[in-house]
């Protein structure tokens, strides 16, 4: 059996937050985590093109509070707002409470956003472009934003081949085991004609060195967005540092060299 240990949940209480803040008592517990997944896939399934990456539920004495992280805010606002009054109305009926308060976040940088990345390949995959493509497209992508490294794993039966068979693309690092790295990770699969396609994204923005807060909706909505390469300044400290010592080291050894032949 593999030991695998998903990325995000490795992270909680380290450099990322939980998507469902709220406390219980014993007995109620169970009730409210369904309820959660509940609003969660009822979410998902009923803004399919709204390019949702997360939901985050917070829950107060008689107040449930819903954030939408979405990389397309109008989809879910409508005209006028009226999309999202529809939409709180509906989780006032599924979930049995009167107040129910949604808060749209804009994602500024979706193509760092593992579960929109994923989302946009299992379109393309649906679509019958060639699934390396579009792979190799959204990998392009990630890195132009700012991405120190992402890896993708699709598997299935990839091009319609009779065998099912996984594959894994992947460029620049992405370190699992190393907690203060901010990987993001998203599994979801895309549904063709000839069965359904599994596909995993991690990407890896850079190490978060300071202590952050773990409320997921301050992380994205605050100055420092999560969608935010981390450590960049760093990152080309490192670079000017690699860059001239090795110029140095080259350059010494060739007057070594020269002096050698001198002597």
């Amino acid at each position: 059996m593999g030991q695998k240990v998903n990325p995000i949940g490795n992270r909680l209480g380290i450099i990322r937050g939980w998507d469902s803040n709220w406390f219980a008592n014993p007995k109620d517990y169970g009730k409210k985590l369904i309820e959660d997944d509940r609003i969660r896939t009822y979410l998902n399934a009923r803004i399919n093109k709204g390019g949702i990456s997360k939901i985050v539920i917070e829950r107060t004495l008689n107040k449930l509070i819903v954030t939408i992280h979405t990389s397309k805010p109008g989809i879910i606002i409508g005209k006028g707002g009226g999309e999202v009054d529809r939409i709180k109305e509906e989780l006032k009926k599924l979930t049995g409470k009167e107040d129910v308060q949604i808060n749209i976040l804009e994602i500024r940088r979706p193509e760092l956003d593992a579960a929109i990345v994923a989302d946009t390949i299992a379109k393309q995959i649906e679509n019958r472009i060639n699934y390396k493509r579009a792979i190799k497209m959204s990998i392009a992508s990630a890195l132009r934003m700012g991405a120190e490294g992402i890896k993708v794993r699709v598997g299935g039966r990839l091009g319609g081949a009779e065998i099912a068979r996984s594959e894994e693309i992947k460029q620049g690092r992405t370190p699992l085991h190393t907690l203060r790295m901010d990987i993001d990770y998203a599994s979801l699969f895309a549904q063709t004609v000839y069965g359904k396609i599994g596909i995993k994204v991690w990407i890896c923005k850079g190490e978060v060195l300071a202590k952050r807060d773990l409320n997921p909706n301050i992380i994205a909505g605050g100055g420092k967005s999560e969608h935010e390469p981390h450590g960049g300044e760093r990152r080309g400290g490192f670079g000017d540092r690699r860059g001239g010592d090795r110029g140095d080291r080259r350059g010494g050894g060739g007057d070594r060299r020269g002096g050698g032949g001198r002597r």
